[in-house]
């Protein structure tokens, strides 16, 4: 189609290199969750610690199947595409990858989490300031409807409870890595000004308090096999409970990734993405040293 946005994956390490061309040109997905206007033209495929070869492989072959170039050279992934969505699974590389794609006036959606560590998130952030980079991060949780129900239900809650997995990472941090789905529930209900993180570690995962300077209070709970999403925000006199269906999760961000490269505003702020990576940050400390880290 002419008006169609032509998208370069970079990487391959991550399921979601797969699911999200898949909801823009897989011939045989459910049509309820199509998403026209984008098509994955490139692929940039290389290796981490989250997947093997013979896993890689496979994805390849099934990108190819819909179409989609794959390749081991940045340059070719970079040719005749008009935006790039980057699909690192591992965290650890995403300023490197940022950093040689950033001056290339292409609109870039940065998968989640936004770096390894807080300062390279704000190094990220800095490179996109002076190359004048448009972009944007976060992930898919954000964009569960029940999630949105609850924020709009309690906009302005004095506490919230969430609770989802804690993925083990092959590499890096685990808190960082999988943590980051249930922080931007928190964050999204919440909103900024995170003060301190406390993280404890128990039998079932991490145990997490969020302290804010205003009277409101943030609890993660992050358990270690099971993917199960939710939680509630409360007020004075009011509450409300959430389960997150995560059926339609990818399409909703891909819907939000698509009107982004079509020029509109970045559906989630700088300054959101670096709250959200300052809490995981913190909570990362926090593990090591047993003791309130600050955000």
């Amino acid at each position: 189609m002419a008006n169609e946005i032509r998208v370069g994956i970079i990487g391959l390490d991550t399921s979601h290199a797969i699911e999200f061309p898949r909801r823009m040109q897989a011939p045989d997905l459910d049509p309820d969750l199509r998403v026209a206007g984008l098509r994955a033209a490139t692929c940039l495929r290389f290796a981490t610690p989250f997947q093997n070869e013979e896993q890689l492989d496979g994805r390849q072959a099934e990108l190819e199947r819909w179409g989609v170039r794959v390749t081991r050279k940045l340059e070719d992934a970079l040719e005749g595409v008009d935006a790039l969505m980057m699909e690192i699974n591992d965290p650890a590389f995403h300023l490197e990858y940022f950093e040689r794609c950033a001056g290339l006036g292409k609109p870039i959606f940065l998968d989640k989490p936004l770096a390894d560590t807080l300062a390279n998130g704000r190094r990220i952030a800095e490179i996109a300031r002076k190359n004048g980079t448009r972009w944007w991060s976060s992930s898919s949780l954000r964009y569960v409807p029940s999630v949105r129900e609850a924020c709009a239900a309690i906009p302005k809650p004095s506490a919230a409870t969430v609770y989802g997995a804690l993925g083990t990472a092959p590499a890096g941090s685990s808190i960082v890595w999988y943590g980051v789905h249930a922080f931007e529930m928190l964050e999204a209900a919440l909103g900024r000004g995170a003060r301190s993180v406390l993280t404890r570690r128990d039998s079932l995962g991490a145990a997490i308090v969020v302290e804010y300077p205003d009277r409101r209070r943030g609890v993660v709970e992050l358990t270690e096999g099971s993917w199960l999403y939710g939680g509630y925000l409360r007020e004075q006199e009011k509450a409300h409970h959430f389960t997150a269906d995560l059926a339609r999760a990818y399409t909703e961000q891909l819907v939000a990734v698509r009107d982004f490269f079509r020029g509109g505003p970045p559906p989630v702020a700088v300054e959101d993405a670096l709250e959200v990576m300052g809490m995981l940050d913190a909570a990362e400390r926090s593990l090591a040293s047993g003791k309130p880290e600050v955000v």
